[in-house]
């Protein structure tokens, strides 16, 4: 009987840890700064238990990110961008609060950047 309290205990903790994991899932806009001023950037995220996945468009020019991880409410993925011939590896992570992610974009020739993404739609 005790082994099977156990078991219903920890099916329901890892359940609930599940729950509390935030909706990472969709379409995210942001303004992105750069050495040239900033940027329009659109995120559009699919996570998979810890798995993420999806693109990021900048100024039209659509590219797959690579290497996309979700764990509660952190998320991390690289992405590559094609500036004048020249493909930049970009990383990526952030922290979802709501309906906003707090970015940090590292890679490039610059310093590390953070910015902010909101929910679009």
């Amino acid at each position: 009987m005790r082994n099977k309290l156990i078991f219903v205990f920890t099916l329901l903790l890892v359940v609930s840890v599940g729950a509390l994991a935030a909706d990472i899932n969709g379409k995210w806009s942001a303004q992105v700064p750069g050495r040239n001023g900033t940027r329009d950037n659109t995120f559009n995220l699919k996570a998979d238990c810890d798995k993420l996945t999806g693109t990021m468009v900048v100024e039209g020019q659509e590219t797959a990110i690579a290497d996309g991880k979700a764990s509660g409410d952190s998320l991390s993925f690289t992405a590559k961008v094609d500036r004048g011939g020249n493909m930049i590896t970009y990383t990526f992570s952030g922290k979802v609060t709501g309906d906003q992610i707090q970015f940090k974009r590292e890679g490039g020739q610059g310093q590390a950047r953070e910015f902010t993404a909101k929910r679009a739609e």
